[in-house]
């Protein structure tokens, strides 16, 4: 490096300190909305193992944005990692500034780091570029409107690479235009980061690390004058982190059925209309949420599929925030809406989401002549809303009965079930599904109820985790957990088998993360084929967070989008592993193609292998 002199020396100085006052004014406000934010009562460290091994995986090795986004992903992995390495070389030019660097340019480790430090400079150069790119020329959507600030930000990180790679330059190692040039940039974009969403930087780290232990949790209230996120002092400082935190990338809208299919909902926006709300009113604000930055409209369009929370890179939980406005407007009283009033009357009076007598549940388990559970038999088949009211639901239940049958496995039914409480949870209706949620309990405790079995993964996601907040349910798992463990009993297929689609329920694959079990099944009996959009990657059927009940939708039928998808396969059958599904695809599959492909549960499929049993009594 080049002797500075001690008036440039002290310039530096000066320079470092405007350039720390402007990065902490900014900083710190945000440092204090977030402190000043109400603690996140259902907040707990433990387990630290799996908070590490998220932080390695998501931050330190970039496995999250690779993995979903490979190209762009690994290119700003690099990014990260370049400025990871950079930062002893940032350390060690402002060392010498003031005369006291430590990384000589003779030696063994000086050397060494400055040459592999080249290596990163060049890969970031070479990402930054290929970012700038992509977000100015190719300019993909989901990204939003073009920024400035984007553009700024890459182009003072390539001026930092280039003028590092050029210090390596024979010659120009003592070049005072190079240092003050690479001093100056980092200068400027030091007090840049926290005033853009390139704040992240700083904070997606702790806020990975730091995110609520499972996936799409819903936090209980603490005590009776919680109503859920209703105004500013009902946000927690986890949820003010993970606002501040959000890099704009548009990930969530990407992969949001609601935002594929013309409606209002951009999960994008939700974490930054918190943000601008916290901007704007801070966390002891009695203004309401819903209103200038946020939209009822919006946050009641979310299907809960989840895609946005899992395709996040830096740690945003969109869904618990989305399901608490729900619950500050339908706690308070500031949502109004004829279907879902209709939906939470039929709850209460009914004790299903559908309306219909519980003598109708009752006449169906007569006609196949279901054992009612007595404690007796190994599983207690769990009949739900679609299972018990839904003529394709039942049709479904039927199978699973025949297999279970076949295989010579007891189960009998609750003689007095009632809806799991799902649609209340997720519409934000607490005192609903509480008593929903206390009154199943109380039934499976009663009839000593060990194991369960479900065909509906909304009903197996309820029972065995928002149940918890109201006593220990039994175990309870899904009908393809259960056909793919005992798939060798099966008997098998006869012929070449059908091609069949699969699609991925969203509570089944990203919430319960079975993704294998029903393609084994569907392996077994056919010729499995997948969609566009599988797995992880599933695209919603539109049916979840309670909008099954809440009518017509606005723009495009979510349904109808999937539908499409699943028809262009060509497959002769669409294989579902939901009632909810299965409902939804009943009309879209037929709305989208004159020949449409027969629509079948998995334990239809199954079912179909073994030999016809008895005519149940008419």
């Amino acid at each position: 490096m080049p002797q500075l002199s001690r008036p440039e020396s002290g310039l530096f100085l000066i320079l470092l300190a405007a350039s720390l006052f402007g990065f902490w004014r900014r900083f710190d406000k945000v440092w204090r909305v977030i402190r000043q934010s109400k603690k996140d009562p259902d907040f707990r460290l433990q387990p630290l193992g799996r908070r590490t091994a998220d932080f390695i995986w998501e931050v330190m090795l970039q496995g999250k944005v690779i993995s979903q986004r490979p190209l762009p992903g690994v290119a700003h992995a690099w990014v990260f990692w370049g400025f990871c390495v950079f930062a002893l070389i940032t350390i060690n030019h402002f060392a010498e500034g003031v005369g006291f660097g430590f990384l000589k340019r003779d030696g063994i480790f000086g050397p060494f780091y400055f040459g592999f430090a080249a290596i990163f400079a060049i890969a970031v150069a070479v990402s930054i570029s290929g970012l700038a790119f992509r977000r100015y020329v190719i300019r993909p959507k989901w990204l939003g409107p073009l920024s400035k600030e984007s553009g700024i930000i890459a182009l003072l990180i390539f001026l930092l690479m280039g003028t590092y790679l050029a210090t390596l330059v024979h010659g120009w190692e003592h070049s005072r235009l190079l240092w003050w040039a690479h001093t100056l940039t980092i200068l400027v974009f030091l007090p840049l980061v926290p005033h853009t969403k390139h704040l992240h930087l700083l904070l997606s780290p702790a806020t990975v690390f730091f995110k609520r232990d499972t996936f799409s949790k819903i936090p209980p209230l603490a005590g009776d004058e919680d109503f859920g996120l209703d105004t500013g002092k009902d946000i927690t400082d986890l949820i003010s982190l993970q606002a501040f935190t959000c890099v704009e990338c548009g990930r969530c809208t990407e992969h949001c059925p609601a935002a594929n299919t013309g409606k209002v909902l951009n999960p994008k926006e939700i974490a930054l209309g918190v943000r601008g709300y916290l901007n704007e009113f801070g966390p002891a604000s009695d203004q309401p949420l819903l209103g200038v930055h946020l939209s009822q409209e919006a946050v009641f369009q979310c299907t809960t599929c989840g895609s946005c929370e899992y395709q996040c890179p830096v740690g945003v939980q969109h869904l618990p925030m989305i399901i608490g406005l729900r619950r500050g407007a339908v706690n308070t009283g500031k949502w109004e809406d004829d279907y879902g009033t209709k939906l939470f009357l039929n709850l209460e009076r009914n004790g299903n989401s559908l309306g219909f007598s519980a003598n109708e549940r009752d006449k169906f388990i007569e006609k196949q002549e279901f054992p009612i559970f007595d404690g007796t038999q190994e599983y207690c088949l769990w009949l739900g809303c679609m299972g018990g009211y839904d003529p394709q639901g039942r049709e479904i239940i039927a199978s699973l009965a025949r297999i279970l049958r076949g295989l010579n496995i007891t189960f009998g039914v609750l003689r007095k079930e009632r809806c799991t409480g799902d649609p209340a949870r997720r519409l934000g209706n607490d005192l609903a599904f509480g008593e929903l949620a206390e009154s199943n309990l109380e039934t499976l405790r009663a009839s000593q109820v060990k194991k369960i079995i479900s065909i509906c993964p909304h009903c197996v996601r309820t029972i065995s985790t928002d149940w918890g907040e109201y006593g220990a349910a039994p175990p309870i798992e899904h009908h393809s957990e259960f056909l793919a463990r005992h798939l060798d009993r099966l008997p098998e297929r006869t012929g070449a088998g059908e091609k069949i689609v699969y699609h991925d329920p969203c509570y089944l694959g990203r919430y319960r993360n079975v993704y294998d079990e029903p393609r084994e099944v569907v392996r077994k009996f056919g010729s499995l084929t997948e969609p566009a959009r599988s797995r992880e990657r599933s695209f919603c059927c539109g049916a979840g967070g309670g909008l099954a009940f809440l009518g017509e939708e606005k723009g495009k039928r979510v349904s109808a989008e999937r539908a499409e998808e699943l028809v262009a396969t060509g497959a002769s059958v669409v294989a579902a592993a939901c009632p909810f599904c299965n409902t939804m695809f009943r009309d879209a599959l037929a709305g989208v193609s004159a020949t449409p492909p027969r629509l079948l549960d998995i334990a239809q499929i199954a079912a179909a292998s073994f030999a016809p049993e008895k005519t149940v009594r008419e």
